[in-house]
């Protein structure tokens, strides 16, 4: 019974990894290799499942590649193709809640139209570079819609309902950020 527990709460996190670092480098490779070494460390600590994918559509192969490093699964899209492509591929086929790592609304959309929770590529930065954060513990909350309609609630916000209670998709994403 105990077994089954800790299966469940395993998260599945898929991740845009050059949404994640920036394109702004002056050594792409390295600070690549980097996010997979942080990402391998993190993995081991909380035991979570992650895929990262990056952009292989201006200097990709013809196919897909993939490796794994330290139980971190690795993507490369194909030439043509861009890592949304690919990450909304996934997450449509292997139907769980899998926590999506992008800050592109468009994924973000897409990840609560599938049933899955769209976390902003600083949030999930500040989770992996100190290790823990207070943000489950907030009051205010960063709510990521994909829609456009982006906002900080920060107690009673203009809504039915109650004031007080956060809505679904805030819940979800608070659910998504205690796991991390």
């Amino acid at each position: 019974m105990i077994r089954e527990r800790k299966e469940q709460e395993i998260s599945f996190i898929i991740i845009d990894g050059y949404n994640l670092i920036g394109i702004y480098h002056r050594d792409l490779e390295a600070q690549r290799e980097r996010l997979i070494n942080t990402l391998v460390q993190y993995s081991r600590k909380k035991r979570h499942s992650i895929t990262v994918v990056f952009d292989g559509w201006k200097e990709g192969s013809s196919t897909e590649g993939y490796s794994i490093t330290g139980g971190v699964r690795i993507i490369y899209s194909r030439l043509g193709e861009k890592a949304d492509s690919v990450i909304k591929r996934i997450i449509s086929n292997d139907r769980r809640e899998w926590i999506v790592v992008s800050s592109d609304r468009d994924i973000a959309s897409f990840a609560w139209s599938v049933g899955s929770i769209p976390i902003l590529s600083e949030t999930f930065r500040s989770f992996i570079e100190k290790g823990e954060e207070d943000g489950g513990d907030s009051k205010e909350t960063v709510v990521f819609d994909g829609d456009g309609s982006d906002e900080m609630r920060q107690g009673a916000a203009k809504r039915k309902g109650n004031p007080w209670r956060p809505s679904k998709r805030e819940r979800a994403i608070k659910r998504a950020l205690c796991k991390l």
